[in-house]
């Protein structure tokens, strides 16, 4: 089985050796990589060909959310899971819009943080639990009125797959969406590859983007 590639770019070196130390104590992980700001993270992508990126926010020379909107951006691009200390609100929305695929707290656990490679590189979306319910208060606020090119872009789905869709931005599995709507997990996966594709997203967590920022999921409602 092929080890998943990692590179991690932060600007403190204790960081970035610290998280090296642990993900390589973990089986089918390899840390191929460090990164000391975004401009470097972008290089490193481009040179090894990482799976996945565990991406500082606040580092000098360019940040890590426009070095995860270059990165994700480009051809067969690598799964970026955004590490921060700062659990602020704009960091989460920001960082998710630039087509982050996942962001947890830089207090996580070694256990916590090989998860978050795995379900990242595995191409499904995490979140720490606790910025959850922040983030949908988030999208509420920085979303405001949908923009009509991306209602139109979300006429394009069925009944079905618009409930779908909502599901996944409430943060269920696929196998929680098929208990919900009494299908099989196959099912949902037609209808979420349906979905990425009719809204020519990337991946889960930018269906989810896409649900609030269009209204089809508002805070406190479905």
């Amino acid at each position: 089985m092929t080890n998943i590639r990692v590179l991690i770019a932060d600007d403190q070196i204790m960081v970035r050796q610290g998280f090296t130390v642990l993900l390589n104590l973990e089986p089918g992980i390899e840390v191929v990589g460090q990164a000391v700001d975004g401009q470097d993270a972008v290089a490193k992508v481009a040179e090894l060909a990482p799976d996945v990126v565990l991406m500082d926010i606040r580092m000098p020379v360019l940040d890590g959310i426009e070095a995860t909107r270059r990165i994700t951006g480009s051809a067969g691009a690598a799964k970026v899971l955004v590490l921060t200390t700062f659990d602020l609100d704009e960091y989460v929305y920001e960082a998710l819009r630039a087509g982050a695929s996942g962001f947890l707290l830089k207090d996580a656990s070694a256990q916590e943080l090989a998860h978050a490679v795995r379900v990242v590189a595995a191409g499904d979306a995490l979140l720490a639990p606790a910025l959850t319910k922040r983030l949908i208060v988030e999208f509420s606020r920085l979303a405001g009125a949908p923009r009509a090119p991306l209602k139109e872009r979300a006429g394009a789905l069925t009944e079905r797959e618009t409930e779908v869709l909502a599901l996944i931005a409430q943060g269920l599995s696929n196998a929680e969406i098929a208990d919900h709507l009494v299908v099989a997990e196959q099912t949902v996966k037609t209808h979420v590859s349906r979905i990425l594709t009719k809204l020519d997203l990337r991946d889960r967590t930018q269906a989810a983007v896409f649900a609030y920022e269009t209204g089809v999921v508002r805070p406190g409602g479905g």
